[in-house]
């Protein structure tokens, strides 16, 4: 990782704010859906979004991920999966009253045994509007991290996967991933838990730390005005971008 390939240094211009989309809203299988992308690209990558749902700073994410790579475009997919959003409000939930709504949203909402299952469903009805898609991606962010490390066990249908700022990381999740995966923990992470998970994967992975950003960094939480988030924020979505171009 330590070699960038050209292929996946220019990344357009980061808008900070006012971004026009360059996908649209798609209905698959009865769920919302945005989907990017070059019409020819042959490989996928599928997003599962922060608690906030779809955010400008999401969105843009996701077509620098569909274009950027000129040798290796993506269509990108960022299915709506939560019924309910969550307030920014909330964060940080250093209030006990941030902290319980924040609580009672995981346990509800963003319930993961609930969740898990609607990954594969919703891959498999893509894939079959989308029959030229030879290989799929999966990245997460926050729950969605957890998300994807689960959906990277035996059997998974992707052959690579990331976690950006991911919430709920579990060295138990570590040992039984069977693809590629790279780790983009924050500030915010817990570091002995990352260690960890890192010291039990047994394929090859990435953990490339951002200190001095915020959890949500990458999605909805990322202030672009900030030249130094901006800076970051691009740095993520190059490490993702040499990430899938090694691997997928």
């Amino acid at each position: 990782m330590s070699q960038h390939s050209a292929a996946c240094c220019s990344i357009s211009p980061v808008v900070s704010k006012g971004y026009e989309p360059k996908g649209e809203y798609v209905t698959v299988d009865g769920t919302k859906v945005y989907a990017t992308g070059p019409s020819n690209a042959k490989k996928a990558i599928l997003v599962i979004y922060d608690v906030f749902g779809y955010f400008p700073q999401t969105i843009q994410g996701a077509d620098i991920l569909a274009y950027s790579d000129k040798e290796q475009p993506y269509k990108v997919f960022i299915p709506d999966i939560l019924d309910a959003k969550a307030e920014v409000s909330w964060f940080p939930p250093d209030t006990k009253e941030k902290g319980e709504k924040l609580g009672h949203f995981f346990k509800t909402a963003a319930d993961i045994s609930v969740l898990l299952p609607k990954v594969p469903k919703i891959r498999e009805a893509l894939q079959k509007q989308n029959p030229e898609i030879e290989a799929w991606g999966l990245v997460g962010y926050c729950f969605g991290g957890k998300i994807a490390n689960l959906s990277s066990q035996e059997g998974t249908p992707f052959k690579a996967a990331a976690s950006c700022h991911p919430a709920r990381v579990d060295p138990a999740d570590a040992p039984g991933t069977t693809i590629p995966f790279a780790m983009l923990p924050s500030m915010d992470e817990d570091k002995e838990a990352v260690e960890n998970w890192q010291k039990g994967m047994k394929v090859k992975n990435i953990v490339e730390w951002f200190p001095d950003q915020v959890h949500g960094w990458m999605a909805a939480r990322a202030d672009l005005e900030d030249e130094k988030v901006c800076k970051e924020y691009e740095r993520g979505y190059k490490t993702l971008l040499e990430f899938f171009h090694e691997h997928l």
